[in-house]
């Protein structure tokens, strides 16, 4: 049986490099993404295995977008969640911060939501988002963005035990990688920047193990660790811009 996944961000990135090692894999695969571009090219270079969309998570119309691109696909055994937004915003402008909860809360929960809604009357599946480490401790100069992963990082938890008493055959996977050199980071100095190839190929793994937590990757772990161990007076007082 060929194996169905739907990928939601798909256009650049980590969506886009684990798309390909889906393919590559032998997987059917639904893509979509606000912009399109990149995702017919994916399907010319895959034209039996790839359905496209255009889907912005924001919208209302968004969840029954993907049920339909579910229903093209032929079914969502996995389901992969790659779409979000992020800037350091030490100054609070309110559209950059409005937009960050609009895309990483409303439009991660509207998608997630409407995933687990649809395995749960479809013999399950697998749900496997990208959240971050930032989501670990609030970040100043990020505020909105380390609030809003933090969130992804419960909602998923949640789920999972949500799932695990209603008896639901579907497997959570929170995958909290770095900083991953992406569009999202283009021009950024970023320490630590991991390559986008590298990073989808631990995601896969972390999904074909079924991981309920994947932090990418062991530097990271490290770092994690360690934030966890700050107490509050102290993080409060963390210097983290120049």
């Amino acid at each position: 049986m060929t194996k169905k996944a739907v990928i939601i961000g798909a256009s650049s990135g980590i969506g886009l490099e684990v798309a390909r090692l889906l393919l590559l894999k032998g997987w059917k695969v639904g893509v979509a993404a606000r912009r399109t571009e990149s995702l017919e090219q994916l399907r010319n270079e895959y034209p039996n295995q790839v359905v496209t969309m255009q889907i912005d998570v924001t919208a209302p119309s968004a969840g029954s977008q993907l049920l339909q691109l579910a229903e093209r696909v032929g079914g969502m055994h996995l389901y992969f969640h790659a779409a979000g937004v992020g800037w350091q915003n030490p100054d609070l402008e309110g559209e950059k911060e409005m937009t960050t909860v609009y895309t990483n809360v409303e439009g991660f929960m509207r998608m997630v939501g409407e995933t687990f809604r649809y395995m749960a009357t479809h013999d399950g599946g697998h749900i496997a988002v990208i959240s971050s480490i930032a989501g670990t401790k609030g970040l100043g100069p990020a505020a909105s963005y380390s609030a809003t992963k933090a969130f992804q990082n419960t909602y998923i938890e949640a789920l999972e035990q949500l799932a695990a008493t209603r008896r639901l055959p579907i497997t959570f996977t929170d995958i909290r990688p770095g900083f991953v050199d992406t569009p999202m980071l283009e021009g950024s100095d970023f320490p630590m920047k991991m390559n986008v190839q590298y990073v989808a190929r631990k995601i896969v793994r972390a999904i074909e193990r079924r991981r309920h937590v994947s932090v990418i990757d062991w530097r990271y772990r490290l770092l994690v660790f360690f934030w966890r161990l700050v107490p509050r007076f102290l993080w409060r007082r963390l210097r983290l811009i120049k």
